[in-house]
């Protein structure tokens, strides 16, 4: 392979394809970038087996040919190079590839071709078009109340998004257990019948690499264990999670069982849960416990090392007071994903002692098609 092409053009590649590399692989291939040339473009892929990425670019072919070179220092050198023009060749027999810019060269250790698992584009058979501010609004909405990646041995389902396609409704859902976020579009054509999980980890992935100024429509193929999502030269794929996801909708309160409804000003809501989490967080469980009376709500934490606080903010309640504690950063967490000024809390009835141990639903009137629910925590 002996190629020139542009700085820049590499850099951006690199950047995307950096992400599906193996920091700690198993298999030293893993660090690899996969790079085939032909036809004026030059090819770039990466892969740790979950995740990967293709991604290609314009390039003046000398030769065609592929090559595998390790991806962190073919990343960090393509940054420091002094001019816009880059030359690779990988022709020589001594295993070493040849790169220069302007005044600079070096040389870079090739990896073995035959070694790497070269990704193939999917031909599923499940496939829709979505608007890219579509999967946005979608990813925006839902995966952050997934697991956490680094707990994943524990519940793997739970660390991805369960993705539903019914005719051209499309609803992602996401949960830890203690809370759960759905959010529903529309699509503009008919795409069937889908219901597969996806890690949240690509979801979020994709909205960060595809997403840009220019509104575009993301491809998106579903197999029976994975999927892949493309837009112009960047193509994505990963695994899916196996298993069943919970029926989530048994979970979302009815109407008829709501006893208080809660409007209040979205971002003074969370300023106050901030400030209360500054003294709940030294709690392993980071509880803030809400009161709703006539008019306003009372927003209080308190930790027997630190201290306690109170605050007290304007809110129109309808219904019952009602006395409840939650874990803090779980509503920050919503009202982050809100894109209104003004968000509505409803809860179901109190007990005896005036306490609510039901979950409570947030949502916003801008949005009839999104919908938190979060599990309190019981203080006593």
């Amino acid at each position: 392979m002996n190629i020139t092409l542009g700085r820049s053009d590499l850099i951006s590649a690199l950047q995307i394809v950096s992400k599906g590399l193996s920091t700690k692989p198993q298999t030293p291939i893993l660090s690899g970038v996969y790079m085939t040339a032909k036809e004026g473009l030059l090819e770039l892929q990466s892969t740790n087996y979950e995740l990967g990425f293709i991604v290609t670019i314009p390039a003046e072919i000398h030769t065609v040919g592929t090559a595998v070179l390790p991806g962190k220092y073919l990343t960090e050198f393509t940054r420091k190079l002094p001019a816009e023009e880059i030359s690779i060749d990988t022709e020589s027999s001594d295993g070493l590839a040849v790169i220069k810019s302007g005044t600079a060269r070096f040389t870079l250790r090739t990896m073995e071709v035959s070694d790497f698992p070269v990704l193939q584009r999917m031909d599923g058979t499940l496939h829709f078009t979505i608007k890219d501010r579509t999967l946005a609004r979608l990813v925006k909405k839902s995966t952050f109340a997934c697991l956490r990646e680094e707990q994943r041995d524990r519940r793997p389902i739970f660390t991805g998004c369960q993705l539903e396609v019914e005719g051209q409704e499309v609803t992602f859902a996401a949960t830890n257990v203690h809370r759960l976020a759905v959010k529903s579009e529309t699509l503009d054509a008919d795409a069937g019948q889908i219901r597969v999980i996806i890690p949240a980890r690509f979801l979020e992935e994709v909205t960060r690499t595809i997403t840009g100024e220019v509104p575009s429509d993301i491809n998106v193929t579903c197999s029976y264990n994975q999927v892949s999502m493309s837009s112009g030269s960047i193509y994505m794929t990963s695994r899916l999670i196996e298993g069943a996801f919970p029926d989530y909708r048994r979970v979302i309160p009815r109407d008829e069982n709501i006893k208080t409804r809660v409007t209040l000003d979205a971002h003074v809501f969370a300023s106050a849960v901030e400030r209360a989490s500054l003294i709940a967080r030294t709690d392993q469980y980071n509880i803030v416990k809400l009161a709703f009376e006539k008019g306003l709500m009372r927003i209080s934490s308190n930790s027997p090392e630190i201290g306690e606080t109170e605050e007290t903010i304007p809110a129109e309640v309808t219904g019952d007071d009602v006395t409840i504690a939650f874990n803090a950063s779980y509503l920050m967490d919503a009202m982050k994903s809100l894109d209104s000024d003004t968000c509505i809390l409803s809860l179901q009835g109190a007990n005896e002692q005036g306490m609510n141990l039901s979950p409570m639903t947030i949502h916003e009137e801008a949005d009839p098609k999104y919908i938190y629910v979060v599990t309190p925590v019981r203080t006593h």
